[in-house]
C-alpha cells in the first residue's frame, strides 16, 4: 500500500472513530441537575452532612455532570414534608427517615427501624443480605419512590427529661417530642407524643411546651443544645437500636437516570451509610463525656418502664399484622430474622461487649 495513502486513511479513520465515539460518550455522560431536601437542619454534620458528601461523590464521579443541590429543611419544604416533596415532583429527592411516615402506612417503619427491633449491623445484614432492601423497595415503588440506603445513627438515648422517671406513673401526662412507633409506644404508657422536626425541637423545650424530648445520641444531641433546659439523659433509646437513614428518589427521575448514574448514586450511598456510622462512633463517647462535665445527669430507664414497653411493642405489631397486608409482609420477615441474628449476638457478641465493658471499668 502507498505509505502516504495508508497514514491518510489511518487519520481520516481515527478522526472518524472520534467523531462515532463522542456523541456516544456525550450521551452517557448528559448534564443532569437534581435538588435534595434534607429533614435535618445543617448545625447537624453528621445528618445533614450526609446529604453533601453523597452530592460531592457524585459530581466528583461524573465529572460535574451529575449535580446534586442539597436543602434544609425550610428552605423548599419543612423537615417533615420531604418524602411528600419527592412524591409530587417538588424535588427530585431527600434524605429522611421513612419512620415519620407511619402516619401514611405503618409498614414505612421498618425501612428505619422498629423499637426493640435490629441493632444497625443487624439492620444492614437484613436490608442488604437478609431481603430486606428488596422488601422495601417494592413497597416504596408503589408510593412513587425508589429507596437507597445511606445512612444509620446507630443505637440511640433515651432522651433529655425535666425530671427523673423513676416508675411507669411518672410518664403519665409527659410531653415528649418522639417520632415513629416509639410514640405509639410511649402513648400507650402515659406519654403525649409530639412529632417535631429536629430544627424546631429546642425552643419547645425551652418553652416548656415539651417536659422531655428524644432525638440522636450524645453527639447530635449537644450541637442542639438540649442539656441546657433537661438535665436528665436517659438511656437506652429502645425506640431506635438504629435508625437508617433513607435516600428517596423519585421513581421516574430515578428510572430516567443512565444506569452509569444510578451505580454511582448507589455507591455514594453506601459509602455515606459507612461514614456516618463511623462518625458516631467516633463523635459518641467524647459528647457523653463532656456533656455529664456540664452537669447532664445520666439515667438508665426503670426496668419496669422497658418491660411494659416491650410487652406493648410485640403486641402492637401482631396487631398491626392482622390488619395491615403491608406490615405483615415486612413483619413475616423481620420476625424470624430479628430471632436469629439475637441468638447469634448473645453467642458471640454479647458476652464479648459485656466483658470488655467490665474491664474497661476496671482499668480506670
Amino acid at each position: 500500500m502507498d505509505r502516504r495513502r495508508f497514514v491518510k486513511t489511518a487519520a481520516g479513520g481515527a478522526a472518524g472513530s472520534a467523531l462515532v465515539a463522542a456523541p456516544a460518550i456525550a450521551q452517557s455522560q448528559p448534564k443532569i441537575s437534581w435538588r435534595l431536601t434534607s429533614s435535618y437542619p445543617k448545625s447537624l454534620d453528621t445528618l445533614f452532612g450526609l446529604s453533601t458528601q453523597v452530592s460531592k461523590r457524585v459530581a466528583e464521579a461524573t465529572d460535574g455532570n451529575f449535580q446534586i443541590q442539597v436543602f434544609a429543611p425550610g428552605e423548599i419544604v419543612p423537615g417533615l414534608q420531604a418524602l411528600d416533596a419527592v412524591q409530587n415532583g417538588t424535588v427530585e429527592c431527600s434524605h429522611t427517615l421513612s419512620s415519620f411516615y407511619i402516619g401514611k402506612d405503618p409498614a414505612f417503619a421498618f425501612e428505619t427501624s422498629l423499637p426493640f427491633g435490629f441493632n444497625t449491623r443487624q439492620q444492614n445484614a437484613w436490608l442488604y443480605a437478609g431481603g430486606g432492601l428488596e422488601l422495601c423497595r417494592a413497597f416504596m415503588k408503589k408510593q412513587g419512590l425508589y429507596t437507597i440506603p445511606s445512612g444509620n445513627t446507630g443505637a440511640q438515648m433515651g432522651g433529655w427529661f425535666r425530671k427523673e422517671i423513676k416508675s411507669l406513673e411518672d410518664l403519665k401526662g409527659l410531653k415528649m417530642r418522639i417520632a415513629g412507633m416509639g410514640g405509639q409506644i410511649m402513648a400507650k404508657l402515659g406519654v403525649v407524643p409530639q412529632q417535631i422536626a429536629g430544627g424546631d425541637i429546642y425552643p419547645a423545650l425551652e418553652r416548656g411546651t415539651l417536659d422531655a424530648v428524644e432525638f440522636s445520641g450524645p453527639y447530635d444531641d449537644e450541637k442542639l443544645g438540649f442539656q441546657r433546659v433537661a438535665k436528665y439523659y436517659y438511656y437506652p433509646g429502645f425506640w431506635e437500636g438504629n435508625a437508617n437513614v433513607s435516600f428517596l428518589v423519585n421513581l421516574e427521575k430515578w428510572n430516567a437516570l443512565p444506569a452509569a448514574y444510578k451505580a454511582i448514586l448507589e455507591a455514594a450511598c453506601a459509602e455515606a451509610n459507612a461514614l456516618c456510622v463511623a462518625k458516631y462512633d467516633h463523635g459518641n463517647p467524647d459528647a457523653l463525656i463532656r456533656l455529664a462535665g456540664a452537669g447532664a445527669e445520666l439515667r438508665p430507664f426503670p426496668q419496669e418502664v422497658m418491660a411494659a414497653a416491650f410487652k406493648e411493642a410485640f403486641a402492637m405489631y401482631a396487631d398491626l399484622a392482622a390488619k395491615n397486608a403491608e406490615f405483615k409482609t415486612f413483619y413475616d420477615s423481620f420476625l424470624p430474622y430479628w430471632k436469629k441474628e439475637n441468638l447469634w449476638f448473645r453467642v458471640a457478641e454479647l458476652p464479648f461487649d459485656a466483658f470488655n465493658a467490665q474491664m474497661s471499668q476496671q482499668m480506670r
